[in-house]
């Protein structure tokens, strides 16, 4: 029954995220501190060049906002992860 339980809010958490992809709100503009930088940068010196070009180009900033999001989210779990697993080894070696 738990099983089902996780698997329901993995899938339900899968939905909201790809849901972004085809439901996104057109005409909105997100920024950050990316676009802020290069605002800033340009600013200063007008014939500034980026040293590269990124590799992918998500399709509009709610989905790079996503993306980031994701990201954080996914390293988060492994570090929490890492810390629960460590603290049950913890007191699994206590009580033997």
């Amino acid at each position: 029954m738990k099983s089902h339980k996780n698997l329901f809010l993995l899938l339900a958490a899968v939905a909201v995220i790809l849901s972004a992809f085809f439901f996104a709100p057109k005409g909105v503009e997100y920024s950050g501190t990316d676009d802020a930088a290069e605002t800033a940068i340009t600013s200063i010196q007008e014939d500034y060049e980026p040293w590269f070009s990124p590799i992918f180009e998500p399709a509009g900033a709610e989905v790079e906002s996503l993306l980031f999001t994701l990201q954080g989210s996914i390293g988060a779990g492994i570090i929490f992860y890492v810390i629960g697993y460590n603290r049950g080894k913890k007191d699994l070696n206590k009580s033997a």
